[in-house]
């Protein structure tokens, strides 16, 4: 028994394939992702550098560190401390977090609003690729914003001698709101996909 033939795919009008082609026109703005990914990986290697020169004694990537993580105290700082190590590590995690989002954007973006990329069956390919669509990109994005958000948090409660109670109380209000809408979005993507499911 023969195998159905697919359907033959008409050609598409001059005008729905200027507007379909149209989705091309995100390619730079991916291409630039990629780009703001390298400088993540350089800003990187530059602080861990700087990190592990100073744990051997040197006091000029021990300013630099001192100065990129805001710590400020009343005494001069002539050797690492616990304090210090816990901000530049917290802010190591961010760089990595926020590259994780950089992935996310530009391959799942890539994915679902330009073109297929034919990842099936690649030992590499993402778990998350195989079912991502726009909701769940939009799920998945808030959870990581949530993550670098609680990051930076964490950073300012131990740096918070340097910070006033307006800008702690301020952090702390965004960072619920930012709990609040991912809710808001998991709820929402929840009850659409019951009612796709509903049988008409």
């Amino acid at each position: 028994m023969s195998s159905p033939t697919p359907p033959k795919v008409s050609p598409l009008r001059p005008l729905p394939a200027l507007i379909f082609a149209s989705r091309w026109l995100q390619l730079p703005l991916y291409l630039g992702l990629i780009a703001a990914q390298g400088i993540y990986v350089f800003h990187f290697w530059v602080e861990l550098i700087h990190l592990i020169e100073a744990a051997f004694g040197s006091q000029t990537a021990l300013q630099a560190l001192v100065n990129s993580i805001g710590y400020k105290t009343g005494a001069d700082v002539h050797a690492l401390n616990e304090t210090i190590i816990m901000l530049v590590v917290l802010a190591l995690i961010d760089v990595v977090m926020i590259s994780n989002l950089l992935i996310m954007v530009i391959v799942g973006g890539y994915e679902t609003f330009v073109s297929r990329m034919n990842l099936e069956g690649h030992p590499d390919q993402p778990e998350w690729l195989s079912h991502v669509n726009a909701s769940v990109l939009k799920v998945k994005l808030a959870t990581a914003i949530i993550g670098i958000s609680s990051i930076h948090l964490l950073k300012t409660f131990i740096n918070a001698d340097n910070y006033s109670d307006r800008v702690l109380i301020a952090q702390t209000a965004i960072h619920i709101t930012f709990l609040l809408s991912a809710l808001a979005i998991a709820l929402t993507d929840r009850l659409m996909g019951g009612q796709h499911a509903d049988p008409h």
